[in-house]
């Protein structure tokens, strides 16, 4: 197992935006020194306690400053925004990395970036769809490009003057393309089947109850079987809510008292998903009533914590339930208390993630 970092980080509404940015970055400057593998951020334009607003711009901030760590959009939402401006900023990134860099796209879930974006009532999908396959096209092709969609026209027919360079957009410094993945945030997902019969890989979000993100690994079996793509669970990210500690009593404290950020960060997502319609991806059973799925409920099943022992005992019951995956993605929360917050990455990466690997290995023997 890898170990990697996912972060849609929910902060508290009144905690100095700029300490936040910092400590997010710190996290992700931590996680390259200890040797993760890959780092994804999130981003949101309409939330304030979700506030990374580019993903593109927070992962630029970071390309200098990192070494070794893949970074990866964790999600660019491809509606809200022209393909041929993410074409652009997404092959100067990849640039500015080296070729340490993972596409990650969705059509966004926050509904107020929809609706200030003007696709509330859109076919979300279907934009997100002909926004990636024209950032693919705008790659793939020369200008003047003429690609004509319902929802964009890239064009450059009219201005182009190629000897000296206009109307060319870049291409990535990786051929064809950066690596591109999606997250997977619905039980069942028929977007993980379309995605693996494209050569892009799933990530399973942090916020699905275990029997919904063991359901993604069938459907992506499905999609590699329509391409004749053999299915390598090495390519199957699964991102986890998970606090290591020293000692069992500090582990409890900091992921389950009232003012714990891990409880903050579970509240702000029910409240979100509740009133939206989506409480299915909290329920254990797809008949379960609305009634039953309460916050207590929802931070027992989703959040690991303990000592690093119990920890990766708990993770290996997880894997043991979902079934074998390749990388295991650490999701950031806020620092709430920020000695404990690095210490958990810390012992994650060196006492967790060494434990399981020896426990899979000893197993196979």
């Amino acid at each position: 197992m890898k170990l990697g970092f996912f972060t849609m980080p929910i902060h508290p509404l009144d905690k100095d935006w700029r300490q936040s940015l910092r400590e997010d970055r710190e996290a992700f400057l931590l996680a390259d020194e200890l040797g993760f593998t890959e780092a994804y951020v999130g981003e949101h334009v309409t939330d304030k306690a979700e506030n990374i607003t580019s993903s593109i711009a927070f992962i630029a901030w970071l390309a200098a400053a990192t070494k070794h760590i893949k970074l990866g959009t964790g999600t660019i939402n491809m509606p809200n925004t022209h393909p041929a401006a993410i074409a652009a900023s997404v092959a100067m990134l990849d640039h500015m990395l080296d070729g340490r860099f993972i596409l990650g796209i969705s059509p966004g879930g926050l509904l107020s970036d929809a609706e200030v974006f003007g696709n509330l009532d859109a076919d979300r999908n279907a934009m997100f769809l002909e926004a990636i396959n024209q950032v693919l096209d705008i790659w793939a092709g020369k200008p003047p490009y003429d690609l004509q969609g319902k929802y964009w026209n890239v064009s450059v027919k009219r201005t182009l003057i190629e000897d000296i360079g206009q109307g060319i957009v870049a291409r990535p410094l990786q051929a064809p393309h950066p690596p591109i993945v999606v997250t997977a945030v619905a039980p069942f997902s028929k977007g993980v089947t379309e995605a693996a019969a494209r050569g892009w890989d799933p990530i399973s979000a942090n916020f699905l109850m275990p029997a919904w993100v063991k359901s993604h690994w069938p459907k992506y079996v499905e999609g590699c079987a329509r391409v004749n793509r053999a299915p390598e669970p090495a390519n199957w990210r699964v991102a986890k809510s998970v606090f290591v500690a020293k000692d069992a009593a500090t582990a409890k404290a900091y992921t389950t008292s009232p003012d714990s950020p891990y409880v903050y960060y579970y509240h702000q997502l029910f409240t979100k998903l509740k009133r939206s319609g989506r409480l299915e991806l909290f329920k254990t059973r797809r008949d379960q009533p609305d009634a039953e799925v309460t916050l207590e409920s929802i931070c027992d099943k989703l959040i690991i914590y303990g000592t690093p022992e119990s920890v990766a005992d708990q993770l290996l019951a997880f894997q043991e339930e979902i079934g074998t995956f390749g990388t295991l993605l650490y999701a950031g929360k806020d620092w709430k208390d920020r000695e404990l917050g690095r210490q958990s990455m810390i012992l994650m990466a060196e006492k967790v993630l060494p434990r399981i690997n020896a426990t899979a290995a000893g197993s196979s023997t």
